[in-house]
């Protein structure tokens, strides 16, 4: 990076970001008022006891959790009346319709109107064009059965992600018998006592109790910022959209947590009365999906063109006057263009790589994800529960300036304690972790020891070392009730709780936990072997020493306070309030810091070393602290190098004078992600390793439309509420199953079922393998319109007798062709390295963004902009229509089209060069050599053959090689007879049908030689390749050599097998091609290997715990 960046590099690095920082205009759903007026719900006008008693159930509010809720018996009884909790899904597309889009598809549409051509010819001229009959009913039929291949595969893929969703149906906790369980959603009747925080409402719940619950009612009425929900005893006379006490199925909780009596269910729901609002799939279409839909319009444009010229050519030549068969030869040309058999074949091998995931516990909700999980150039991960294990230990305690560890360990320096309970301002921290929590339990009847906590890993592992110092658990929270509390939230990153508990000046004590620098903040005083100290520097100066203790090992921190509320002011009848600031926020007393660990998972430091050796770039962004986050990512591979502060650190310079690119990491904090400028995110972006810690929801969908922005497709994984946006808005979002909420997976386009971030490494390997897969089948399948076509253009411009009919072109196309074309979906990495060593096929570096900006930085300046307010104005569709026409005849639009690229795209030039001048040349050369010397055989030379076919053109025209053609006399006078004639032709065209074949044989070894020679394991050991040849030599035999076939397709029984070597010769010779090709590409080849990556630690991580960073 440039140490002085001038004004023309600012302006180039902002532009392409434009768009981010347009405001959007809000859309209003039309007619969605009346409809949300016209609900059917009225149970949150009643009071508690009434409530109680419309739905025969029983709860209580003061303290939820003992809710007695319904009787399982009488939860099956009332599901059985009611019905499950299940929305009806929108109406799908009937088969029948789904079968017509696939009818309907281009390659299909042009079998269709040639198929309808050849009987228009058969109406014109019926005794000519008899033979015409077949080939206009072979296409058409063969468009219809091409249909019913990708429809069927389509139905079997559908069937197939929809077994994969019922594996993961939503759960919900519900109180009942007086025990709180999790059932699943769809089991949940009126009447039940649900347990909502931080996910999806599973149906329209009444509150009874609440604690800062925010609902995010944007799905349902548009409105943009969450709103605040409380349980109202006497119940809310107001619309049902506006009651303050009631929370909607499908509606997302964000903020707190509450308890709610179902009320509604399934379709009775608020959404489900509301059939508009039920939403409906998105249009964005995956990297893959887009570069077929191009490649299928390339295709089609070339075929059209093709056969139009052919036409032309034919009807001034050969064909002179005889339309209809002019026709037929064109429809022949376009034939041999199109590849009919694709869409199947991608269908097919997306289906058969989601199945292959599904074994590795990675579930695929679209088939076309499996595609773009292989084309990702970053993944921003979370840290905890995908990184780490979820599994929180305490480790450390700080508190009055000296440090205790909680476990023996190895690792602590010689002045940390051994904790006890009885060491000063132990109690106060044990009391903070109890009391300051809002964890539940499965079960109450058990030890504390046996018991399953709910809640999650943070507090989870507080507990569970509160709980051990603690003589009765539930007689401590009994004798300490709440008065009042405000949860943990994501933007606060704190909790306070104030609870009952006696001191010398009063009975109410505030305890507050959270990240250390805002608790802190909160604090005057500090607490020391039981007295109070005001914070002075040299205090601050030590809290830094060991929060730097702390993080730098990889733990999470949290700080505890506590302030003893004097009676004077906060008495028995004081009101808290959290709207009005009525509650303590300041004058705490700091008590001091909590560490816990969370240990990475096993397979994580060698999955991220994987994904960067193969070219993605992978960063986490975390709500913890930047010494914690970059702490655990030096463990795993995720950071090596060093950051400013790592580097000044060593070398004593300070921070200032270290230069951009003298580092290779960066750690952000999410503080100062809203101020960042366009030139400082492409210098985030241009480091190898990036941490973003502290960061908010907004900052990790921010942080996915940045990335994206310069051309990244981005990965993003997440288990929260708050991630779904980001999942949502990244090219593939993927959840976790386990610790995953429902929102999250419902987000993803991909989820691990075992929670295991290590399966991603083989959705990428199997998402690369599925490009190269479907570019080999692309790649032979195309390769046979050379030998189809030039032969064709021989007919017409020497002449010479037809080499291939129509009707043969269509069975080399749906024949043989689609057996093999289909067995490469079963092919494997040719090499071990040869998928996860080379760069993502659109790799993302300077010289691609530059490109990227420079294209932007135009379009921005072309834009037309309101003088006033500086605002874009939309052009019209007439004007961009005007500006699309005009565009090839700009310098600009060529500069861009030529502009060198990286990128590898599915049909690309290295492709197009081998499919139609490489191996197709040497297919149409073998086709040819055999077609010349059967015809020698049977007594024509090359000059024979054009004088037979020039006798057509003669005054008065002769017409050979049919069953009245008189007899031809050759260039050595022997009379060849029409029968003779008719065989001739018959084995000539047999011939050329057969080495086609018996080449592409060949060549299905032949396209997969990237890395080696066309030979070994890697490339003969697809066993479906052979089950494809096999059927397809089955298939050609039965044509060419059954009789009574011979009046469709005209083959001959009398054509010698001895033929068949001039075809294998050419096989042989392609395959020697091959081999020099992989030589003469080796180079290119090496430079898109990824280099090797100096420090990576690609072994176990067998030792995780409190292990010390080197940084």
């Amino acid at each position: 990076m440039k140490r002085e960046l001038t004004k023309e590099d600012k302006e180039l690095a902002e532009a392409g970001y434009e768009h981010l920082s347009r405001p959007k205009t809000q859309g209003k759903k039309d007619g969605g008022e009346a409809k949300l007026d016209n609900v059917d719900i009225h149970e949150h006008k009643l009071p508690f006891k009434e409530l109680q008693s419309e739905l025969d159930t029983a709860f209580d509010p003061k303290d939820p959790e003992r809710s007695p809720g319904l009787s399982g018996d009488e939860a099956k009884a009332r599901l059985t009346r009611y019905g499950a909790n299940v929305l009806t899904p929108p109406k799908k597309k009937s088969a029948l319709r789904k079968y017509l889009d696939c009818l309907l598809s281009m390659f299909n549409v042009l079998l269709i109107i040639a198929g309808i051509l050849e009987y228009i010819l058969l109406g014109v001229d019926f005794k000519d064009n008899f033979p015409n009959t077949y080939l206009g009913g072979i296409l058409i039929a063969v468009a219809f059965l091409n249909a019913f291949i990708e429809f069927y595969q389509l139905q079997k893929s559908e069937a197939i992600l929809a077994s994969f969703l019922a594996m993961i149906p939503p759960s919900s906790r519900v109180v009942r018998d007086g025990t709180l369980m999790t059932v699943p959603a769809a089991d949940l009747v009126k009447g039940d006592i649900v347990l909502r925080s931080g996910d999806k409402t599973p149906a329209d719940l009444i509150l009874f109790s609440a604690s800062d619950l925010k609902v995010d009612n944007s799905s349902l009425t548009g409105e943009s910022e969450p709103q605040e929900r409380f349980a109202r005893p006497q119940g809310v006379q107001a619309r049902p959209v506006e009651a303050e006490n009631l929370l909607f199925n499908s509606t997302l909780i964000v903020n707190g947590e509450g308890w709610g009596v179902v009320v509604r269910t399934g379709d009775h729901t608020m959404i489900g009365q509301i059939a508009a609002l039920t939403g409906s799939e998105t249009g964005k279409k995956s990297p893959l999906a887009v570069e077929i839909g191009r490649f299928v319009m390339m295709v089609s444009a070339i075929a059209i063109l093709f056969a139009i010229i052919f036409f032309v050519v034919g009807i001034t030549t050969v064909y002179k006057g005889k339309g209809e068969q002019t026709v037929t030869f064109a429809v022949s040309i376009l034939v041999a263009f199109v590849p009919e058999g694709l869409p199947s074949v991608v269908t097919l091998l997306l289906s058969i790589a989601a199945k292959r995931m599904a074994a590795q516990n990675v579930l695929v909700k679209d088939l076309q994800g499996v595609e773009t999980l292989g084309s990702l150039t970053l993944l921003a991960t979370d840290k905890t529960g995908t990184l780490t294990r979820n599994q929180m230990t305490v480790t450390n305690l700080w508190s009055g300036l000296r440090m205790y560890t909680a476990f023996q360990s190895n690792n602590d320096s010689q002045e940390t304690e051994a904790f006890s309970i009885n060491a000063p301002g132990m109690r106060e921290m044990v009391d903070v972790a109890a009391l300051n929590s809002h964890i539940k339990f499965d079960r109450t009847d058990l030890p504390f020891e046996q018991r399953k906590i709910l809640g999650d890993a943070t507090e989870t592992g507080l507990i569970r070392f509160a709980g051990k110092h603690i003589a009765d658990y539930d007689a401590y929270q009994k004798q300490h009730p709440r008065v009042f509390e405000i949860p943990f939230n994501s933007s606060n990153k704190w909790a306070l709780v104030i609870v009952e508990k006696a001191h010398q000046n009063g009975h109410l004590t505030s305890y507050i936990k959270g990240a250390p620098e805002r608790v802190l903040a909160k604090c005057s005083t500090y607490l020391k072997d039981g007295e109070e100290f005001p914070i002075t520097d040299e205090f601050k100066a030590e809290y830094d020493k060991a929060y730097d203790y702390m993080a730098s090992r990889g733990h999470r921190v949290i700080a505890c306070a506590q302030k003893l509320l004097h009676s004077d002011v906060y008495d028995a009848s004081y009101e808290f309030s959290k709207t009005d600031g009525k509650y303590p926020s300041t004058e705490y007393c700091f008590c001091g810091l909590i560490s816990l660990e969370d240990p990475p998972k096993h397979g994580v430091r060698e999955a991220i070393g994987t994904l960067r050796l193969a070219g993605i770039k992978v960063m986490m962004v975390t709500g913890d602290h930047p010494k914690t986050a970059e702490a655990i990512a030096r463990k795993i591979n995720l950071v090596l190098g060093e950051t400013k502060e790592s580097l000044s650190k060593k070398t004593g310079r300070p921070i200032e004078e270290i230069y951009d690119d003298e580092v290779d990491a960066v750690v952000i904090h999410g503080d100062d992600i809203d101020g960042l400028q366009g030139w400082q995110w492409d210098q985030i972006f241009s480091k190898n390793e990036i941490v973003f810690a502290r960061t908010s929801p907004q900052h990790k969908l921010e942080i996915v439309k940045r990335a994206q922005a310069l051309g990244h497709i981005v990965g993003v994984t997440g288990d929260g509420v708050n991630d779904s946006p980001a999942l949502k808005k990244a090219d593939l979002g993927i959840a976790m199953n386990i610790s995953g909420s429902d929102v999250s997976k419902e987000a993803a386009n991909m989820i691990l079922l075992d929670d295991n971030f290590a399966s991603t490494v083989k959705g990428v390997a199997e998402g690369r393998q599925i490009f190269v897969n479907l570019k080999r089948s692309i790649q032979y399948t195309i390769t046979h319109s050379t030998p189809e076509v030039i032969p064709q253009l021989l007919y017409v411009v020497v002449p010479i007798p037809l080499p291939l009919p129509a009707i043969l072109i269509l069975v080399i196309d749906l024949g043989f062709e689609l057996f093999v074309a289909l067995s490469f979906a079963w092919d494997k990495p040719e090499t071990k390295d040869g998928l996860m060593r080379m760069a993502p096929r659109k790799p993302v570096n300077e010289r691609t963004i530059t490109s990227l900006k420079r294209r932007a930085l135009r379009r921005t300046k072309t834009l037309r902009r309101d003088p006033e307010t500086n605002e874009v104005v939309q052009p019209s569709r007439m004007s961009r229509l005007m500006a699309r026409l005009k565009a090839p005849f700009t310098r600009q639009f060529w500069e861009e089209a030529l502009e060198r690229s990286e990128d590898e795209t599915l049909v690309d030039a290295k492709l197009l060069s081998y499919s139609y001048l490489e191996a197709g040349i040497i297919e149409m050369a073998g086709a040819l050599v055999a077609y010349f010397v059967v015809f020698f055989k049977n007594g024509f030379t090359p000059d024979d053959l054009r004088r037979a076919q020039t006798a057509l053109t003669a005054s008065p025209p002769i017409t050979y090689f049919t069953k009245t053609s008189p007899d031809f006399i050759n260039s050595r006078g022997q009379v060849i007879t029409a029968s003779k004639q008719v065989d001739a032709l018959a084995q000539a065209q047999s011939i050329v049908y057969l080495s086609i074949f018996i080449i592409q044989c060949f060549n299905v070894f032949a396209v997969k030689a990237k890395f080696r020679a066309p030979f070994g394991k890697s490339i003969v050991g697809n066993y479906y390749n052979f089950a494809g040849i096999l059927a397809g030599a089955c298939l050609g035999m039965f044509i060419i050599y059954t009789p009574p076939l011979h009046v469709v397709f005209g083959g001959t029984d009398r054509l010698s097998p001895l033929y068949w070597l001039i075809p294998a010769a050419f096989g042989v010779l392609l395959l020697v091609w091959s081999s020099v090709r992989v030589l003469l590409m080796r180079r290119s080849i090496e430079q898109s290997r990824v280099k090797d990556i100096k420090g990576l630690m690609m072994f176990p991580t067998m030792r995780t715990m409190s292990m010390r960073s080197k940084h």
